[in-house]
Order: structure tokens, then sequence, then C-alpha cells
């Protein structure tokens, strides 16, 4: 079964959870997601197999945050996927799928998981 790790190379939480992986003898297909964003239907897909709602996956404190009005709770679900596909600086990082579950890799050791 294939493992895939959404990573930002200049995160150090992301490459602590790539280093934890690649120890364990898991090399992950590995989608730097700034560079490939996901699609808006990926990014549900991701959130359901995170099992969290799509704000859970937002990051807050990134300014485009602020500048898109995320705050704000009567969003929907759609509007919120829609911003983080149009600013993948705004989704939490690193997540690692493996099948149809994911994990999010903070702390990194949470993507021992699935292992």
């Amino acid at each position: 079964m294939s493992i895939t790790l959404y990573h930002n190379p200049k995160c150090a939480k992301s490459r602590e959870a790539l280093h934890l992986l690649r120890q364990h003898g898991i090399e992950p297909q590995i989608i730097e997601y700034l560079k490939t964003p996901p699609s808006t239907s990926e990014l549900a897909a991701l959130v359901r197999a995170l099992g969290i709602q799509p704000r859970d996956l937002l990051r807050t404190k990134e300014p485009e945050y602020r500048a898109a009005g995320l705050g704000d709770p009567k969003l929907s679900d759609k509007q919120i996927l829609s911003a983080m596909a149009k600013h993948p600086r705004l989704i939490e990082r690193p997540i690692l799928v493996k099948g149809k579950r994911a994990v999010l890799g903070r702390p990194p050791e949470n993507v021992l998981k699935l292992l």
C-alpha cells in the first residue's frame, strides 16, 4: 500500500516527520503541496481521511487567513476548502496518507500511527 506525505521542505515539523518515516524504512511518495496544491476535492478527501472539519486544517496565523476573512464562522466548508486550494500555505502540515486513513504530523511522531 502506498504512503503519501504532503510535505513542505521548509517546515521543520514536516522535515522531522519525513526523517521519522525514513528511519522506519518508509520512503513515501512526497507531494510538495506548495508547488502542486491539492484541489478542493482532494482537500475534501484529506479532511474525511483525517476525520476532522475543514476549519481544523487551517493555519490561522498565515496572512492569507486574515486577508480572506477565514475566521468568519459563517463560512461554509466549501468556502474554506476553496481558500486552501487557492492559498496552499493555509494547509496545516505535514499530512501522511495511507489508504483511506490519514494523520496530521503535529507532533511529527503522529505519522508513526499509520505504520
